[in-house]
């Protein structure tokens, strides 16, 4: 039987097919994903019967998003622990698969303490599976509500921000129901302000690298019937000057405790171009996206990815002349090098707002989100990193 928290009903209408869910097959329990390299081409799913694919399905953002990695990681380690392999080795595997997303690590912690802790209690083995399963469909559950919350957050915020509606909102990235249970961060305050007739226009960033808001963000707009619009990262200067963006809305993959905001590469330039021109730049986040262990954004681990991916053009499978999985069109000279990070650090000073589930900080201070923090109901020490859900 399919996993009940394997989306919400309003997360599996954003989308196709549920981003993850774990099923009970006869050989065996696997985790299965929306494979997000193929979207929007080709709606097709990965089955991962160990964690070693699942690693791989990470760092090839098969799977992403930072609340979506949280809940694969705990499912990752479930996976281990219920077909018999090393869970330590599979929880240390899958924490190190990329190392900006902090709701990663934390996904496979809480897993992992909650399968050792019923070990530790003389559960046999199939009991101690039991309690990681257990404790990554809680988070799976927590995501979902977290999500409908942001959403909810996020719309009375724009209310105040921008008052009479007919909202502009740029977006960057992909935050919608790709990167969780339920209908995401960012893009979820986008849906929720669409269905409450207050989107006059969504401008979707294209974002280097891998095109993730020209390919996921418009494959959910699209499906939504928002009024959308994608553009090249470099113009979203030009629509400022326009005067055609009224507010900046993102996710991110890290906060840390300064307010100081990891998100997609592109993320800082469009904070810059906001403030010069006087409009807000709101982060929507979970709390399980604050590390209040990080202490500022210099400190946070920025992922370098392969030069490739800005060099060469990835085709969809089947696509171009012979044309198979990992094929790619060159579009700068052989042996060219390229700067791939995938992800910058935006100050706090830039940022209007970080919405959560627990509340909204404005002004972002240090003060104002460890505050927020520590009264919302996700105030326990997570070992080592920002929130737990008591």
């Amino acid at each position: 039987m399919a996993d009940q928290y394997e989306v919400s009903k309003a997360g599996a209408a954003a989308i196709g097919i549920p981003s993850l869910r774990w099923e009970e097959l006869p050989e065996g329990p696997v985790v299965v994903l929306l494979d997000q390299t193929r979207l929007p081409a080709e709606e097709a799913e990965l089955v991962c019967t160990d964690v070693p694919a699942l690693v791989q399905a990470i760092r090839t953002l098969a799977v992403r998003g930072a609340p979506l990695l949280g809940i694969a990681g705990a499912y990752g380690v479930a996976l281990a622990a219920a077909r018999g392999f090393d869970v330590d080795e599979a929880a240390e595997s899958l924490a190190h698969a990329r190392p900006t997303a902090v709701n990663l690590g934390y996904g496979v912690r809480r897993a992992a303490a909650a399968y050792r802790a019923a070990a530790g209690r003389g559960a046999g083995a199939g009991a101690a599976a039991a309690a990681a399963l257990v404790e990554a469909r809680a988070l799976h559950a927590e995501d979902i509500e977290a999500g409908a919350r942001m959403a909810e957050q996020g719309l009375a915020l724009l209310g105040e921000l921008l008052p009479g509606g007919g909202h502009r909102i740029l977006t960057h990235c992909n935050s919608g129901a790709l990167v969780s249970g339920g209908e995401g961060t960012a893009f979820a305050v986008v849906r929720a302000a669409h269905r409450a007739g207050e989107l006059r226009r969504l401008w979707v960033d294209e974002t280097r690298p891998l095109l993730q808001g020209a390919r996921l963000t418009a494959y959910e707009a699209a499906r939504a019937g928002m009024a959308y619009s994608v553009l090249a990262d470099g113009a979203a200067g030009s629509l400022f000057a326009a005067g055609e963006v009224d507010a900046v809305l993102i996710g991110a993959d890290r906060i840390a405790a300064d307010g100081s905001v990891a998100n997609k590469i592109g993320s800082y330039p469009l904070a810059v171009l906001a403030r010069y021109h006087h409009v807000p730049f709101v982060v929507v986040a979970p709390t399980t996206t604050v590390d209040l262990e990080t202490e500022r954004g210099a400190d946070i681990e920025v992922e370098h990815r392969p030069g490739s991916e800005v060099t060469e053009l990835s085709l969809p499978p089947g696509q171009g002349a012979g044309a198979g999985p990992g094929a790619a069109i060159a579009v700068a000279p052989l042996g060219a090098q390229a700067y791939n990070p995938a992800f910058d650090v935006t100050p706090p000073e830039l940022v209007t707002a970080i919405v959560t589930e627990a509340g909204v900080v404005s002004p972002v201070t240090r003060d104002g989100l460890a505050r927020m923090c520590s009264t919302s109901r996700w105030s326990k020490s997570r070992s080592g990193n920002g929130m737990m859900a008591e």
